[in-house]
């Protein structure tokens, strides 16, 4: 007679998460509740058809915000990134893409810059501000390092991710950098639960933290979106229905955090016939008047399989 294992005692919850991106004038932004410290979640639960109708529901419940493009980012399970001893939870998020609106759900919401989060990954303006802090604390934790290996090979991890001594920043490891910030207990959210005493390296880089993982998923949805804009039209999921060239080009830089070269970048977008001209112009442009351009939705179909190609390098 086979035995029954008898049932755990551990507690397992899934988490639905939403991570809602719009870009309003050149800032790319979150939508998040709970005083800008968490993004839109509620439990999976058995009258849910699906996940992704489940986090639609718990979306339009605290938010009143309708959800337009969706797909799952990622799924997160780590047992030590929760905090709770009692209860094992499984947190499944969802990035999403649409245009600014108050929302007026159960929950107080607000659109914040992800910047305000990851100050350190805007480099539209050259290398963010707190760089000199970012080596300094990096430094130090590779000193606590026992032995010489570990020594430089933390170094190394921190030269190569953050773009120090003379490597390439890449913009699409953003989830890189929040790990080896909170392994280096660099960040709040790497210091939750600690004691005093337990704590070495104390001192934390700027951005804000936020519950939980929420910030970690916030990272994992900066680096798809910064990579799915090289070879997906998704940018225009944020774009109004008309636009200039130079609203266009301002949006991707917004997302990517660093300039794109200007003719490369509308040279590649009439290759690509990504937009039609809509034989109008914009006023608010504050010199010439501008021509209105819009998405061809054709492309969706014509690039299924070539897919798309957005230059973004260095300025």
């Amino acid at each position: 007679m086979r035995s029954v294992s008898p049932p755990s005692k551990q507690g397992i919850a899934a988490d639905l998460i939403a991570l809602l991106v719009a870009v309003n004038s050149g800032d790319p932004r979150v939508l998040t509740i709970q005083d800008q410290h968490a993004l839109p979640s509620g439990p999976f639960e058995l009258a849910h058809r699906s996940l992704q109708s489940g986090l639609r529901a718990w979306v339009e419940r605290q938010t009143r915000l309708p959800l337009g493009y969706v797909e799952q980012l990622y799924t997160f399970a780590d047992r030590d990134r929760i905090g709770a001893a009692d209860q094992r939870v499984i947190s499944i998020s969802y990035l999403g893409l649409t245009r600014e609106q108050a929302g007026s759900g159960r929950h107080e919401t607000n659109w914040r810059s992800w910047y305000g989060y990851f100050p350190w990954e805007d480099h539209r303006l050259g290398a963010p501000p707190m760089e000199k802090m970012l080596r300094a604390g990096l430094a130090a934790w590779s000193d606590e390092a026992a032995e010489r290996g570990s020594r430089h090979d933390r170094q190394r991890r921190a030269a190569m991710l953050f773009g120090f001594d003379g490597h390439v920043w890449n913009e699409e490891l953003v989830l890189q950098r929040y790990e080896l910030l909170y392994e280096a207990r660099l960040i709040p959210e790497a210091l939750r639960g600690d004691r005093p005493s337990a704590r070495t390296t104390t001192a934390t880089v700027p951005g804000d933290p936020m519950i939980l993982d929420h910030r970690r998923i916030l990272a994992t949805g900066i680096a798809r979106l910064r990579a799915k804009i090289k070879y997906r039209p998704v940018v225009f999921e944020l774009m109004p229905d008309t636009f200039t060239l130079l609203q266009l080009q301002r949006c991707v830089e917004a997302l990517a955090g660093k300039l794109v070269h200007k003719p490369n970048f509308r040279r590649l977008i009439e290759q690509q016939e990504l937009v039609e001209d809509t034989g109008e112009t914009s006023q608010e442009t504050g010199g010439r008047p501008a021509k209105l351009f819009r998405f061809r939705r054709a492309v969706l179909a014509e690039r299924a399989i070539a897919g798309t190609k957005l230059p973004i390098s260095g300025s």
